[in-house]
């Protein structure tokens, strides 16, 4: 039977998680095909800490983030990190004001990450860790969320593009023979709706014979499609109970 996050969090921090329920409201997941049971890579826009929050604290699946190596790295690394990177880079704070809020949310998403037991990514030759973790990772039957969004202009609801480190993650686990599946998901923060697609198997993708871009290029297309997609439309089509097409097909759409 595969893991939940029982089996793999602390209940030390499950405790903590219970004090940031009382801030963030709940999330509604809509799946439009089977909930991931181990084994998974999933893939979703970011929404700054808005989309993992939701996983983090209304799903129950087991699974790890990729997170930014100065996640997992010094108190003072992700000070850096939070200020520079994510408050005045990707959601355009003055930097003063990110400095000063900082100074408290640092230390507290410090905690919420080590509680989390993220997977570091690089920009460098050290992203071999991240794949060769990534992929201990499916073999102990747990899923990888991962937000591969291209995020220089901020956090945008029209994606422009995903970055291919998790096509390499594809294409290893694929020659490794771990045929898992692939969720693409969409997180809609004004509704708080998370809307993870029918899954496609790693398998299926790779026998498209695409190029790195074009299926990253396609997975990012079918993302925004979720984040545009008519639920109530979507439900009644499901009540017709029409001939379904191919999860290849209906990504390639």
């Amino acid at each position: 039977m595969a893991k939940n996050k029982k089996n793999i969090r602390s209940g030390r921090f499950e405790f903590y998680k219970s004090i940031i329920k009382i801030g963030v409201k709940k999330s509604e997941f809509i799946y439009l095909g089977d909930k991931p049971d181990g084994a998974a890579i999933i893939l979703s826009n970011h929404v700054g800490t808005s989309a993992p929050l939701a996983w983090e604290l209304y799903e129950d699946i087991a699974y790890r983030f990729w997170g930014a190596s100065e996640m997992n790295g010094s108190l003072a690394e992700l000070y850096g990190y939070h200020t520079k990177v994510y408050f005045h880079g990707k959601k355009h704070w003055n930097i003063h004001l990110a400095r000063l809020y900082c100074l408290l949310a640092s230390p507290l998403t410090w905690i919420f990450y080590r509680g989390i037991n993220l997977i570091s990514t690089y920009q460098d030759i050290r992203f071999r860790k991240t794949l060769s973790e990534s992929i201990d990772t499916l073999k102990d039957d747990k899923a990888v969320i991962i937000f591969p969004e291209i995020s220089d202009k901020g956090y945008l609801d029209e994606l422009e593009g995903f970055h291919k480190g998790c096509i390499m993650l594809m294409k290893i686990a694929n020659r490794q023979g771990l045929d898992v599946p692939v969720y693409v998901s969409y997180y809609r923060k004004r509704e708080r709706k998370y809307i993870v697609d029918k899954p496609i198997m790693l398998s299926e993708l790779m026998a498209m014979g695409l190029t790195d871009d074009e299926l990253a290029d396609m997975l990012c297309h079918r993302c925004n499609e979720l984040g545009k997609m008519d639920l109530n439309a979507a439900a009644a089509k499901e009540d017709e109970k029409p001939e379904e097409s191919s999860a290849p097909e209906r990504i390639a759409q």
